[in-house]
């Protein structure tokens, strides 16, 4: 199960409606072992596509590098689809390499300004998707 404050899940749903009909994506960070998303990171899509997303591979490293030095992990990695469900696509499952991360993805399809829109979360270890329950709180 993913618990997450009221403020992160609001910061992730904006960053999908902000970049759509592009792709967002990010990582929100947690103290290291704790499994508690914390900080905000909104990334740069570099494909800048409304089908595909990838980090810039200078910002990620810039990012693990910043994370180690504050004693963080991904908690969260982050992405939203913009024409479909938010379920993970077989490119999303191939590129999952953080088996402790949860996956958020959002879809932004047929969305008009605060329209409906899908927030799920999934655990992806070795190809296999699991769909967890996200608890949205005030605060941890």
């Amino acid at each position: 199960m993913l618990t997450i404050t009221q403020e992160l899940w609001d910061r992730i749903v904006a960053h999908a409606r902000e970049d759509h009909p592009d792709e967002a994506c990010g990582v929100i960070a947690g103290p290291v072992g704790s499994g508690r998303p914390e900080r905000f990171i909104p990334m740069l899509n570099a494909a800048r596509s409304p089908t595909f997303y990838e980090f810039d591979s200078g910002d990620l490293l810039k990012l693990y590098r910043e994370m180690d030095d504050r004693d963080e992990e991904p908690v969260i990695i982050y992405h939203s689809h913009t024409g479909t469900e938010a379920y993970p696509s077989r490119t999303d499952i191939n590129l999952a390499s953080e088996p402790g991360a949860h996956y958020v993805l959002v879809s932004t399809a047929d969305t008009e300004d605060a329209g409906p829109f899908q927030f799920r979360s999934y655990r992806i270890v070795d190809g296999e998707v699991t769909e967890e329950e996200v608890t949205v709180v005030a605060a941890y």
